[in-house]
């Protein structure tokens, strides 16, 4: 049996963070793979790019049942701190939309720079490593495929069960589980919605049509690109809505968020005064991608007639459906397309300075796996880096 002071089981972006911040300290750590590759999920981010932070980080952008818990590690160890590393070993980058960060060049450039960190720390990190069981006796003794590891430190950073096709598993809850620690209910989060039957039937024909847009849910609200999908809605502020959707709950859309109910009525009234005789799908097709225009008119039955020949209260009730669409998704597309887990180990049961479990002393959870859960745009990964760096510096 192999004997470390720390064995880390997950090499994603908190996995490798956590092993390279101990390595540094002298401990002894030992990181373990399943996969044959290491960072699977920062391989694929951002397009291949890795949007590997979000400049504006903070508690406000991130879900949980107990929302203060990440306000420490957050703190702590910021995006300027990651910026840092991205910048020593020469990582050209550049900002999108939001405060978004993407390498100019490729994502693996972001796991390049955390291996070699891992490496110059001393860690010793072992690929198509398959975890069989999770003992405690006076140390944590972790039997693998690859041989048995005893440690006084277990790091749990497995990841939630978002995208199964790069390796997703439960593996992370068991061993929560199987060591008297509280588990909160899991669901796909960052996802698409899926309109029920009757609004696949009304909104189908739109696939493929993107506009801008305000999504709500819960009194949150996001302002950015919708596509409508052949079963449902995507784009990001569909996406972020969803990190706050429950099951029955209705999603509100604001199809024209530059343009108020009476701005709206207003621009009818000027184009019937200017002499128009267009027809209302027409006009509105002016301010909305002619697809959703026709749509939203078919639905209130403002068809082909001039828009003088419709009542100021059918011209109302469209202006007011435009601006206030509301839908109850049916669900999400899943696990399979969502880019992260929301939900997950119950951080009352952990320290918010160190990650470690209150009730089982040197075992530490980090990443997707906890219930901590930040918005599309780099947040993610900032939690990845923070809860990383808070356990590495205790275990």
């Amino acid at each position: 049996m192999d004997a470390y002071d720390v064995v880390v089981i997950g090499a994603g972006g908190a996995g490798m963070m956590c092993a390279l911040q101990a390595g540094r300290r002298g401990r002894r750590v030992v990181l373990l793979e399943h996969a044959n590759i290491l960072g699977r999920k920062i391989r694929i981010s951002g397009g291949g790019r890795c949007n590997f932070t979000n400049i504006g980080a903070g508690p406000a952008q991130y879900v949980s049942s107990n929302p203060d818990f990440c306000r420490s590690a957050l703190s702590r160890y910021t995006p300027e701190d990651f910026l840092e590393l991205v910048r020593a070993h020469g990582i050209a980058f550049h900002e999108k939309t939001l405060g978004q960060l993407f390498c100019d060049a490729s994502a693996q450039q972001i796991i390049d720079m955390l291996v070699e960190e891992c490496r110059a720390a001393g860690v010793t990190t072992l690929l198509n490593c398959h975890v069989r069981t999770v003992e405690r006796t006076e140390q944590f003794i972790v039997q693998t495929s690859r041989g048995a590891f005893c440690a006084a430190s277990l790091v749990i950073a497995t990841g939630g069960l978002s995208l199964p096709k790069i390796g997703a598993t439960d593996f992370g809850y068991r061993i929560a589980q199987q060591f008297g620690v509280r588990v909160l209910e899991t669901a796909p989060a960052l996802d698409a919605f899926v309109f029920a039957p009757q609004d696949q039937r009304r909104f189908g024909q739109l696939a493929g049509v993107s506009v801008p847009a305000r999504v709500s849910c819960e009194e949150v609200s996001f302002r950015e690109q919708v596509l409508f999908t052949h079963i449902g809605l995507s784009g990001p502020a569909a996406l972020q809505a969803s990190l706050y959707w429950r099951k029955g709950r209705v999603v509100s859309v604001d199809l024209l968020p530059e343009t108020s109910v009476e701005e709206l009525l207003g621009w009818f009234a000027q184009q019937k005064a200017g002499g128009s005789r267009a027809d209302v799908k027409t006009l509105l097709g002016q301010r909305l991608p002619k697809r959703v225009a026709e749509r939203f008119c078919e639905l209130r039955r403002v068809t082909d007639k001039p828009m003088a020949q419709h009542s100021a209260a059918a011209l109302e009730a469209l202006c007011r459906s435009l601006k206030d669409w509301r839908f109850a998704p049916h669900g999400t597309v899943g696990y399979r397309t969502a880019e992260v887990t929301r939900g997950g180990v119950d951080t009352r049961e952990l320290s918010s300075k160190t990650m470690e479990c209150k009730k089982v002393p040197g075992l530490y959870f980090i990443g997707e796996v906890v219930d901590v859960t930040g918005w599309l745009g780099g947040y993610n990964f900032q939690w990845a880096w923070a809860s990383g760096w808070a356990a590495g510096q205790a275990v």
